[in-house]
């Protein structure tokens, strides 16, 4: 079945832009309304239409522009704070008294627009930038600058500021979380290669090694190399050296980006009835268990679930010997699976669990733990010295891992 990835780009900042385009539309109307209300008091009423015209026009035909970042450019930044500070200045033309007292300027709260756009853009430093032209147009325009005046402008200084460092600390912890979403896909990766490896090359060369000695001759010493490249290959695969997963671009500029797999047909996949996966593993010495109805999951999920069962089976035969017996259970609950591994084996040391795996042997940790951690399960290992062992495997119904949901 084909499949397509598409991904997905999160970002903190888009409800800033977003919040930013409504707040230049509402303080566009604002100061029309204003004017409105006091055009009794404009000498030069032209003055001010004319303004009020073009930074309406200007508002509407950059929407587009306050949409995010990428189409955000220096120059739309440099061409809006320009049309604000003539805004602030050509105040006095239209209203001769507006620089002895205290009423609003002809863009009024408009200007703060293009001093927020700078901050989300540039973050602090932007914003100081061009709150420091709106100071200095406010305090021209005012030739006798009152206490009221200093202080709207030192609030619009510091809460331009602000906002811009706040913008610039939601950036560094996105570009932290995207690093720490792909250092997890990464460790997920190199732990999904190890189960494989696990279950494949590193089981064919100790049985290699086991067979080569007790053979003899030639074959003991096919056996002791197979033994030698099994304890390298297990240090390889314990340390964890893997290439490194590169950083998305959109990692890198402080997205969270989240990669989702979809199928091109609307249909989710069939699901897969585990008692076929499982079936096959009885045998004279290992009794198979199941309910008379099909244990339904997801395909990923079945396939998974089977491999873990697979893997303690191997450590059946491996530990408890050739001619031990082990029983599989395999129970339908509504919402998970449960697979019961047991074996009549003499059970596992305490302690000997934690020595396998840092001498590199990872069968538990990765080929039972780690499947069922990747699919929102667990595992449960119960062991008594001389009373065999006993391996609990769960996994829901809707699994919160990569293998998706059964409906």
């Amino acid at each position: 079945m084909a499949k397509r990835v598409r991904v997905v780009r999160m970002s903190v900042e888009q409800p800033l832009w977003r919040a930013l385009t409504a707040y230049r539309v509402l303080t566009m109307l604002y100061a029309i309304l204003l004017a409105v209300f006091g055009r009794e008091k404009y000498e030069r009423p032209w003055v001010a239409i004319a303004f009020l015209a073009v930074m309406t026009l200007w508002t509407l035909a950059t929407l587009p522009k306050v949409s995010g970042a990428a189409a955000c450019t220096k120059r739309f930044l440099g061409a809006d704070l320009t049309l604000a500070l003539i805004g602030i200045l050509v105040t006095p033309l239209a209203d001769f008294q507006a620089q002895h007292m205290d009423g609003p300027t002809l863009p009024s709260i408009w200007t703060a627009g293009s001093v927020l756009a700078f901050a989300i853009k540039g973050g602090w430093r932007w914003a100081a930038f061009a709150s420091t032209f709106v100071a200095v147009a406010n305090l021209i325009e005012r030739a006798q600058p009152s206490r009221d005046t200093l202080h709207n402008v030192l609030l619009v200084w510091v809460a331009s500021i602000a906002i811009g460092y706040v913008v610039e600390v939601a950036r560094a912890s996105e570009r932290t979380l995207a690093r720490a979403l792909e250092i997890e896909a990464a460790t997920r990766e190199r732990e999904r290669l190890a189960r494989d490896i696990h279950d494949s090359v590193l089981q064919v060369l100790a049985m290699v090694q086991r067979r080569g000695t007790a053979i003899g001759g030639e074959a003991a010493e096919l056996g002791r190399m197979a033994g030698e490249q099994e304890v390298a290959l297990r240090t390889l695969v314990s340390s964890g050296l893997v290439p490194p997963t590169r950083v998305s671009e959109d990692a890198a500029e402080g997205a969270v980006v989240r990669t989702v797999e979809t199928d091109d047909d609307e249909d989710p996949p069939a699901a897969t009835d585990l008692r076929a996966l499982l079936a096959p593993h009885a045998g004279s010495r290992v009794t198979f268990a199941e309910p008379g109805a099909p244990v339904l999951l997801a395909p990923e999920a079945a396939r998974e679930l089977a491999a873990a069962v697979g893997a303690a089976l191997d450590n059946v035969r491996v530990h408890a010997g050739e001619g031990a017996q082990a029983w599989i259970l395999v129970e339908d609950w509504p919402d998970e699976a449960i697979v019961t591994v047991r074996d009549d084996g003499p059970g596992i040391p305490e302690g000997r669990l934690a020595q396998a795996e840092g001498e590199g042997r990872l069968g538990v940790a990765l080929s039972i733990r780690g499947r069922l951690r990747d699919l929102g399960g667990t595992a449960e290992l119960i062991s008594v010295p001389g009373q065999g062992t006993e391996v609990e495997l769960k996994v829901p119904k809707v699994s919160r891992g990569k293998a998706g949901s059964v409906r």
